[in-house]
Order: structure tokens, then C-alpha cells, then sequence
């Protein structure tokens, strides 16, 4: 980033997109090549299958940025102590010197199999609150809430730390918990314009009942941003695939969710290409396979992205914002392939 150029704050990134690129190595250069563009907060995922664990990835982040901000989008309540949580934020906190966000999920159907259950609306607004009140040095005694029963709660006393909370969201509960209860709300991918609006309206209706002020709740939209200056095979990929991976995984909820027809989604189930497919099609399917899914998908379900050449996408981008959200995640693209997209928004300037 140029001295001149003003930092991009309403801008964010995946760091390890998808399945984590070639390794946890290129995180730390994702991270300073997403902060030399001027993008605002590099956002990343904990995937438990893979390398890409929630603490290190944060340190590691956090360590090699100096300006822009580090966000979990998402890690999970339950999967930690609370107060090893807690602890890992305020680390980050103070490594980064406050530019750390913790971002919470639900968690997703597949995780019952590990032993982990998917976190209720209670629990997730219980866990924020017990965040809060550890980070402002209270001694919490016999706790006893939805996120589970425990005799003492406590970091250092001294502590007086504002992190943000992040929740990503989907239904109308939890978008409401993230308007009374967070900072930072991350909306799913694929979300129509219609979508994004509804979604946007239930946050800061929430944070306003809650008595907040609904300005300080930023909506992020997840938008996936794949330019044509890419190959076309990686394009399918990071669109075609990675929409069908979501349509593996809770498909119903995202065809509801756009109003979208069901009729399809059912077919796409019943596909013999997809049912052969032994994984995620994004880490699975062959080039053949994706091209033959994509005779599946409607072009309408495909168009809630931003595609075309890098105007093009960066005018889109911007569209997100005129929808009513906030900032917007760049999603699925490193970098280095988001760099012609980011000279044309700044050129729109």
C-alpha cells in the first residue's frame, strides 16, 4: 500500500482459503501481502481436518502484521476451556496491540460425529458474555448457564481488555444474537442482494431493541470474488465447487435461506456425478466432475459472487455496500489473485 493510499478498512480477505492453499507457511505471507493491498482485517477459518488451527494461526497473523486487524470467522465455543479461549484472545489482543477479533460459529451438522454438538443460541450468548466479563478482570464464581457449569472463572484481575466478538450467521436467531450481543457479524457466501438486505435489517433491529447503537455492529458481507484474469479451471473451483460443497454440507438451510427452489437442490442430491463424489467437492471432484456440476447449478444461485473482469468485480463489491452491508470479505482468493481487483476499486475511487 502506498503512503498516499488510504487503508481499504471496509475491505477483508480469507487468510488459508478453502482448503488452506499449499500449507500454514503461506498464511504469514497471505497476511502481509493482504496488508500491503490495504485490505482491513484478514479473516480466517478453523478447520480441525486439516492445519489450520484457531491459536496458531491467530499468533502467526497477528506477529506478522502491524495495521490491519486478525479475525477467527469462525472457531467454535466448545471445542476449548472457556478460559483457554479467553486467554488465546487476549494474547492476540495485546501481540497485535488490539487488533485481534474473535469470531464464533454454530458449528455445522458433521461435527456430532466428533462428539462435538452444534452451539445453541443460549450458549453462544452466555460464552459472549462470560468473554466480556473475563476480559475486564472479573472473578466469575460458580457460573452456571447454557454454556455449562463451572466453579471459578477468572483471568488476571488487572485485565481491562475491549476485544471485539464476532459471530458468523445464518438464520434470523443468530443474526439477531450477533445485533444485541457482538461487534462483528460475517454473513455466509452465496447470499443474494435480497439476502443481504433482510439479513442486514435483522441485525441492526436487534442491536437497536438490545440498546445499542446498530452503527457499531458491522455486517460483513462474504462475498466470493473470482476475477476472469484466472484460470478458468480455478474458477470453477472457487465458484461451481465450492457452492456445490455448500449444498453438501446444509443445503437446505442455504436454498431457504435465498429462497431458492428446493426442486433443485434435490436434484443436485440425487446427481450421480455429485453421489460419487467421496468428499467435498471442493477438495474432491476432478476438473470433469465440477464441469458436469456446474450443469447443475442455475446461473442465478452462481450470481450472488462477483465474477467478470476486475472492474467488474470491484464494481460489485461496492454494490454490497450500497445493499446496506458494512464491509465485505473478498472470499475465496488469495491475494496476490485479488491484487487486479483491489487497483480497480481503489481506481473507482
Amino acid at each position: 500500500m502506498a503512503d498516499h493510499e488510504r487503508a481499504l478498512d471496509e475491505l477483508g480477505f480469507y487468510l488459508l482459503a478453502g482448503a488452506g492453499g499449499e500449507g500454514p507457511a503461506t498464511l504469514m505471507d497471505e497476511a502481509r501481502e493482504g496488508e500491503a493491498l490495504g485490505f482491513g482485517t484478514g479473516w480466517f477459518a478453523e478447520r480441525w481436518t486439516s492445519y489450520k488451527e484457531a491459536g496458531a494461526q491467530s499468533g502467526a497473523a497477528c506477529a506478522v502484521t502491524s495495521r490491519m486487524h486478525i479475525g477467527t470467522a469462525a472457531t467454535n465455543f466448545n471445542t476449548r476451556h472457556p478460559l483457554i479461549t479467553a486467554s488465546m484472545a487476549v494474547t492476540c489482543h495485546r501481540l497485535s496491540g488490539g487488533r485481534f477479533i474473535l469470531g464464533l460459529g454454530r458449528g455445522v451438522p458433521q461435527y456430532s460425529a466428533l462428539g462435538v454438538s452444534a452451539a445453541t443460541t443460549a450458549q453462544l450468548e452466555d460464552f459472549a458474555g462470560v468473554m466480556r466479563r473475563l476480559w475486564k478482570g472479573e472473578f466469575i464464581v460458580d457460573h452456571d448457564g447454557p454454556m455449562g457449569k463451572y466453579p471459578i472463572l477468572v483471568l488476571d484481575p488487572d485485565f481491562n481488555e475491549d476485544i471485539r466478538l464476532g459471530l458468523v450467521a445464518f438464520g434470523p436467531q443468530t443474526l439477531a444474537l450477533g445485533g444485541r450481543a457482538f461487534d462483528d457479524v460475517v454473513l455466509h457466501t452465496f447470499f443474494t442482494p435480497d439476502t443481504l438486505q433482510r439479513c442486514v435489517r435483522t441485525v441492526k433491529q436487534a442491536a437497536e431493541q438490545a440498546g445499542r447503537d446498530p452503527d457499531k455492529v458491522r455486517v460483513w458481507s462474504c462475498l466470493a470474488t473470482v476475477g476472469d484474469h484466472l484460470p478458468e479451471q480455478l474458477r470453477l473451483k472457487k465458484t461451481v465447487a465450492r457452492l456445490a460443497t455448500y449444498l453438501q454440507a446444509y443445503g437446505d438451510l442455504l436454498v431457504s435461506t435465498n429462497r431458492w427452489d428446493p426442486s433443485v437442490l434435490a436434484r443436485f442430491r440425487e446427481d450421480p456425478v455429485v453421489t460419487s463424489v467421496a468428499g467435498a467437492i471442493d477438495a474432491k471432484a476432478t476438473a470433469e466432475q465440477i464441469e458436469h456440476i456446474a450443469t447443475l447449478i442455475p446461473d442465478e444461485w452462481l450470481g450472488a459472487s462477483a465474477t467478470g473482469s476486475p472492474t467488474q468485480c470491484a464494481a460489485r463489491v461496492r454494490q454490497e455496500l450500497e445493499f446496506g452491508a458494512d464491509c465485505v470479505i473478498t472470499h475465496g482468493a488469495t491475494p496476490a489473485e485479488l491484487e487486479p481487483v483491489i487497483k480497480a476499486y481503489r481506481a473507482a475511487e
